[in-house]
């Protein structure tokens, strides 16, 4: 799962997407499609851009929930954080390997 959550991070259109989560959770991807436009001039087809969420929810970064005819996407940092723990608080037990 590590090698999932280095892969999402190491685009830097992931990057911004994560970036527009952390300031406002549960957007659409009309939503982050709109933010990735006018706040960094990414101009990605929804497509492209629902792509890029598909690789972040496979690591765990992104959760997605429906309400209605929506699909929602929210932050997760829980695989962040265990990645911080296992270099930066190493005698953790969950933190080993």
């Amino acid at each position: 799962m590590t090698e999932d959550v280095f892969k999402a991070l190491a685009d830097p259109t992931r990057r911004c997407i994560l970036d527009e989560l952390v300031e406002r959770d549960g957007q659409t991807l009309f939503e982050i499609c709109t933010r990735l436009v006018t706040r960094h001039g990414l101009g990605l087809t929804r497509q492209a851009v629902s792509q890029h969420l598909a690789v972040l929810e496979a690591a765990g970064l992104v959760v997605t929930r429906r309400q209605g005819r929506y699909k929602f996407h929210d932050l997760d940092t829980a695989p962040l954080q265990l990645i911080v723990t296992r270099w930066l608080s190493p005698e953790a037990p969950e933190s080993r390997p």
